[in-house]
């Protein structure tokens, strides 16, 4: 069974609060003048306890088995289901995008709710007791409200005190990082601080004027007042007007917040950790004298806190540890991380000896190359009007379509990606252009109604892509089953119509393109000239790509991570996150910003990419990265309590084996262990020259 009770937290006054749990004074924490205070960007708290039988942390009392199930759990009313009905179907969504539940692929084996903290599979569903915190932080105004969420198992152990973070990945809500840093904090005794970036489930319908709560569930823009996930800013008379004119289309958080959330992931990750650490100390730390406050029993100086996650949650991480002022992080142990460098010069990536084709590119512009030339690589018949048409423009060569799939192909090489992402390529197109036209949004700060290139998005219909409204029911389950990125890209200049993207007509050809048009308008926005002629841009292309660049610009990242030890992981053949733009580029900035007092660590696994779902659809191709991530976090976690007889492992290519069908179980014996001593499979950091074997 769970209680539920909700609460106004209010700082204490200045005078109260001699030395607070940031300050760090004494080595335990608990000098009775010291008082616990509530940070002040949090508002009101909800607290839910589970008993681990009923309902769970990390399961949502479905245990291994339901996370596992073919389909997800009902509503009893999926036209109002409750908060507790859509945190269920929230958890089960979110741990099964994150890892491959197929038995064969390592699920309930290797990884899952049943495998212990020190990797032995367990007979029973994997249910953790405790406690779960959820916040909002905010500015007062209600439109930042990022989502803040601390759970704390039964089994925290006060006398090795330890927080992890769990950061959503990609554009994720609360629970995006449940199955990933979650389940290894929660298994290993530790609290977990999640973040959802500010991104989040936030669908925003113009038919009826809706919003997701904090909890999920559904209400009109005006009864939700503040506590929206997200509301765009937008009258009556505008919400109407747009409704009128593109019936069907939403708004949402992560691309329509207008507020470029993705500057404020470090800030909000270490948010998150002072709500932690808020929250243990009410929870763990004895009264005061007063009969009312709690006092300090936690801080930096007596608890191990790690900064973890992945994708997007892995480069709010590393963001966190580089923006961390007040010593909250202990290490960093991050995987696949979405993480772009302030520069791509003063430092050497090289493979094999040879310097790669490319480096430190930033996210909108290697997405916005991928939305070009991915469609095309995919090959098949839908392929065929998108490369016909670069090479009409003279954006592709080949007499026929194997040949200018190959060029395609060739090109994305040439522009960064490894060679091992090729046979991933075409499957990424889907999800670089989400990518692609989210982040036009995003780090523009346009507004819904502004059309940028002429892309919306709306939910379509999979044989003719024409916009088809959401539904009551799903509505009412968006804050379960959306994963952030809400509906589809629609091509609202397409000249049959708006279409989703892929059905689209390009002005500019007149032919089934896949909306090439449109991409190569983001293409302008990302390069600041015309990608067909190289030639300047009109006033408004230039204007919106001034605001994109200045956007991305606010995300950048330094390399210095102070000293931090961190294990960063990231899959050789990640065709979404090339590891040259991300991972290897950022192993360079470090390089150049903390030179020889880095503690920074970088781990390449072979056959390994972004998706782990595909291990069981590509066994041949693909092994799971996911184990590879708690390795990490072990190797930190050890280090940071004893970095004499747990030194970080060195640099290095971990050189996996795939299977030969999604019949057979994948075992240990595919994933080798990270080697302590790696030979001639060691990445070298001289200098600033990265240096990683083939």
């Amino acid at each position: 069974m769970h209680q539920q009770r909700i609460f106004r937290l209010t700082a204490m006054a200045a005078s109260l609060v001699a030395c607070g749990v940031l300050a760090g004074c004494g080595d335990k924490g608990n000098d009775p003048e010291v008082l616990n205070a509530a940070p002040t960007f949090l508002g009101a708290v909800t607290v839910t306890n589970y008993d681990g039988q009923t309902d769970d942390l990390l399961t949502a009392g479905l245990g291994k088995t339901g996370l596992a199930a073919a389909a997800a759990p009902a509503y009893a009313d999926p036209r109002n289901p409750t908060a507790k009905e859509l945190r269920r179907n929230a958890i089960f969504a979110n741990y099964r995008a994150v890892l491959d539940i197929a038995a064969n692929s390592g699920y309930g084996t290797l990884y899952g709710p049943n495998v212990s903290a020190a990797g032995v599979p367990g007979s029973g569903e994997g249910m953790v007791a405790g406690a779960e915190y959820i916040a909002y932080a905010d500015d007062g105004t209600g439109r930042m409200n990022v989502t803040l969420m601390v759970q704390v198992p039964n089994t925290f152990d006060t006398a090795n005190p330890c927080i992890v973070t769990g950061t959503s990945s990609g554009s994720r809500g609360i629970y995006g990082a449940i199955g990933s840093a979650g389940e290894w904090g929660l298994k290993n005794k530790c609290a977990v601080a999640y973040a959802d970036k500010g991104s989040g489930t936030g669908l925003y319908a113009f038919d009826d004027d809706s919003v997701n709560l904090q909890n999920g569930v559904r209400a009109t823009r005006t009864a939700a007042g503040k506590n929206a996930i997200f509301a765009p800013v937008l009258t009556d008379a505008e919400r109407t007007a747009y409704n009128t004119s593109y019936p069907g289309r939403v708004a949402f958080k992560h691309a329509h917040s207008q507020m470029n959330p993705e500057k404020d992931w470090g800030k909000v990750t270490l948010q998150a950790v002072e709500f932690a650490y808020y929250v243990l100390n009410e929870r763990f730390g004895t009264l005061a004298s007063d009969g009312k406050n709690h006092l300090v029993r936690f801080t930096p100086q007596n608890t191990v806190t790690i900064a973890s996650s992945i994708s997007n949650g892995a480069g709010s991480a590393l963001l966190a540890a580089e923006q961390d002022t007040k010593g909250l992080i202990s290490g960093v142990a991050a995987t696949e991380p979405q993480i772009q460098p302030k520069t791509a010069a003063g430092y050497t990536v090289r493979q094999g000896g040879a310097p790669v084709a490319a480096q430190g590119k930033a996210l909108f512009d290697y997405s916005t190359y991928a939305a070009l030339y991915q469609p095309c690589a995919a090959g098949g018949a839908a392929s065929v009007g998108r490369c016909t048409s670069l090479v009409a423009k003279g954006l592709l060569t080949g007499a026929n379509a194997l040949e200018q799939q190959a060029n395609a192909l060739a090109k994305l090489k040439a522009y960064g990606w490894t060679a091992d992402a090729e046979p991933l390529q075409g499957l990424h197109a889907g999800t670089n252009i989400l990518v692609a036209v989210t982040y036009a949004y995003a780090y523009g700060k346009f507004s819904v109604t502004d059309k940028v290139c002429g892309f919306s998005f709306a939910p379509t219909d999979a044989a003719t892509g024409v916009v088809t409204p959401f539904t009551a029911e799903q509505k009412a389950a968006s804050f379960a089953t959306q994963n952030g990125i809400i509906g589809n890209v629609v091509y609202e200049d397409s000249t049959n119509g708006a279409r989703q993207y892929a059905f689209g007509m390009s002005p500019s050809t007149g032919v089934a393109d896949q909306s090439l048009d449109g991409f190569l308008c983001l293409r302008a926005l990302a390069t600041g000239s015309d990608p067909v002629t190289g030639g300047a841009l009109n006033a408004v292309l230039a204007a919106q790509s001034e605001r994109v660049r200045a956007g991305i610009a606010e995300v950048q990242a330094t390399g210095n991570l102070k000293g931090k030890p961190a294990v960063i992981v990231a899959g050789r053949s990640d065709a979404l996150i090339p590891v040259n733009h991300a991972s290897r580029a950022y192993l360079g900035l470090n390089a150049v910003a903390e030179g020889s007092a880095s503690k920074l660590r970088y781990i390449e696994v072979t056959n390994a990419n972004h998706f782990d779902s595909f291990s069981n659809a590509l066994p041949t191709v693909i092994v799971p990265l996911h184990v590879y991530l708690f390795r990490a976090l072990d190797a930190v976690y050890a280090n940071v309590k004893n970095s004499a007889s747990s030194p970080l492992p060195p640099s290095q290519v971990v050189r996996t084996t795939t299977r030969t069908s999604n019949l057979v179980p994948i075992t240990a014996a595919n994933l080798p262990p990270i080697a302590a001593t790696p030979g001639a499979n060691a990445i070298n950091v001289a200098g600033t020259t990265v240096d990683v074997p083939n």
